[in-house]
């Protein structure tokens, strides 16, 4: 080996999808070792180490083995690093030439064999620059061949598919288009009356109102579902106010689009008051991530074929005063102390209960707060009317009567352990009945087999009984796979009782011991490491453990309720 030689050399590879083909994740770490083989006589595979990432696209240093890589290098675990090709580490010329100084800084050198490149020299630091802008240009350029694609399809005017707005089906146009060279079907949007007026009743109430919140709770009141049949929040209210689908394209929304730069590819003419807008080009889509919806000025307009809802004018009404909404927005307060939100269950509605914070102090110094159910704020109390219990104490006692579970003479250890040993002691007796249920399949089965035979060899009016013999032998023995199926899976979870309950039981002893001395956020986990879930039905607080077979922990009336608060008092 050369004396210069690396003593640990790292391999990346990368690919953006899994297609079998080409430059596939294996070959390039095999081309990789071929260059170590060949340039580093004698260097052991022991001491070569293999980062992959497939299905991640190289415009970002996003990607899981890659971020492993770099930490692993931080730790001296590799002198080189080397890959097949440049692109496989980055297309963007910012991460790639942060990821050379990174490495410089770490004594690590870098190698792209496709390239014939080596960061050890400073010719090829200099020509890694030269071909990282190429590998940004090349992306760069993609990028604008689809939106020259988005282009091409806004003048149709068509819709491309996808989940279709409320108020709108999809459907087809008759004849074709062509973009890209490619011939593709048309399609357009379809008004559906119901959910139209829907649409008009979601535009009116939030100009009525001003709020995403009031309109969510009208909408709730009057039991108004989504097109999936689901209760509408702020977000789905919102994604349909935001929407220029619904917008009438008319002189208010050209004159709107022209004064922001946004790219328009129909003539001001065709805003005709009749039709809808179409929006290209309108979300940021990342692997992994939501989609993000992109500036205005970044969308391309054109007028669909469709109708629209909305006037322009009502439209960007809407869109001020969302704007508007947003920049005096309310944010929530960070020093919320409340513990069991996510564990705290509304024994009426089921609906998850929340910490509602106020401004003012109890006699400790602490943030006063109360629980509220969901469904009764967002409904006003139409749907659920249940008892809002006091936050500070609700979470005190139920951390008190947590720790009283962990002493040995607990009433709750008492009973785990006194139901662990009734059923070990009738464990012979399950044994054997599930013992005479496998014989009872196994005879029921032979017989079922024995008419199949005797079936073969009879016709007629016999025949025809034999085959209701066999459909009543057929449910008798569906019914005997299911006793035992279910007698199985309860013998296999008492299997683990013994290991659930001393695990159970220590969590339990030091959760008492140190609680009091955790932050907030490690009280939440210590909490949430071993209850299920918390139910409060107004008067009482049933408490599930994990491990406990749904056994509850009760106690009554834990909190007086809070009064309804007034004005800007609790957020």
């Amino acid at each position: 080996m050369e004396t210069n030689a690396p003593h640990r050399i790292a391999i990346y590879s990368r690919k953006s999808k899994f297609t079998g083909k080409g430059e596939s994740i294996g070959n390039q770490i095999e081309m990789c070792k071929n260059y170590i083989r060949l340039h580093y006589p004698g260097f052991s595979e022991e001491d070569i180490l293999v980062y992959e990432d497939e299905g991640y696209s190289g415009k970002n240093t996003q990607r899981p083995q890659f971020k492993k890589m770099m930490n692993d290098g931080k730790h001296h675990k590799f002198d080189a690093v080397v890959c097949y090709r440049l692109d496989r580490v980055s297309r963007n010329i910012k991460d790639f030439a942060e990821l050379i100084q990174e490495l410089q800084q770490l004594n690590i050198s870098f190698v792209s064999i496709n390239e014939q490149f080596d960061t050890s020299s400073p010719i090829g630091r200099a020509m890694m620059f030269i071909c990282s802008v190429f590998s940004q240009l090349e992306r760069e350029t993609i990028a604008e061949r689809i939106r020259d694609n988005m282009r091409e399809l806004a003048k149709s005017g068509r819709w491309l598919g996808g989940t279709t707005p409320t108020g709108y089906k999809s459907k087809e146009l008759v004849g074709s288009i062509t973009v890209d060279g490619k011939v593709r079907k048309a399609f357009k949007l379809d008004i559906i009356k119901q959910e139209a007026e829907l649409v008009k009743l979601i535009f009116d109430k939030f100009i009525e109102t001003n709020s995403l919140t009031k309109t969510e709770t009208y909408l709730r009141q009057q039991h108004i579902k989504t097109k999936n049949n689901r209760d509408f929040s702020r977000f789905s209210i919102s994604n349909i106010l935001r929407n220029p689908v619904y917008m009438i394209a008319d002189k208010e929304a050209w004159n709107y689009f022209e004064r922001l730069g946004v790219e328009l590819f129909s003539e001001e003419s065709a805003f005709d008051g009749v039709h809808g807008i179409m929006a290209y080009s309108k979300t940021i889509q990342t692997t992994g991530k939501s989609n993000q919806l992109k500036d205005v000025k970044d969308w391309i307009i054109a007028v669909g074929k469709h109708k629209g809802l909305i006037s322009g004018a009502q439209w960007v009404q809407v869109q001020k005063m969302l704007d508007q909404n947003k920049s005096k927005s309310y944010h929530k307060p960070k020093s919320n102390v409340a513990l069991l939100s996510g564990l705290l269950f509304c024994g009426d509605c089921g609906a998850y209960m929340r910490p509602k914070l106020s401004s003012r102090l109890n006699a400790n110094g602490e943030r006063i707060y109360d629980y509220l159910c969901e469904t009764k704020e967002k409904t006003r109390s139409q749907d659920c009317k249940m008892k809002r219990p006091n936050g500070n104490e609700l979470d005190r006692l139920v951390c008190e009567q947590i720790k009283a579970l962990s002493e040995d003479h607990s009433a709750f250890l008492k009973e785990l352990e006194q139901a662990r040993k009734s059923l070990e002691e009738h464990q012979g007796d399950f044994d054997q009945r599930l013992d005479e249920l496998k014989k009872a399949q196994k005879e029921t089965e032979r017989k079922i087999q024995s008419l199949v035979e005797t079936l073969a060899d009879t016709a007629g009016s016999a025949a025809k009984y034999i085959t209701e013999q066999i459909n009543e032998l057929d449910k008798e023995n569906e019914s005997l796979k299911e006793q035992i199926e279910n007698m199985e899976n309860l013998t296999m979870g008492q299997s683990l009782t013994d290991l659930e309950f001393d695990i159970l039981k220590e969590m339990l002893k030091n959760f008492s011991s140190s609680f009091d001395t955790m932050s907030v956020e490690q009280k939440r986990s210590a909490l949430r490491s071993f209850v299920k879930r918390i139910v409060w039905d107004g008067e009482t607080v049933h408490i599930f453990l994990f491990g406990a077979d749904d056994k509850g922990i009760d106690f009554s009336n834990p909190a007086s309720e809070m009064e309804e608060p007034q004005g800007e008092d609790f957020k």
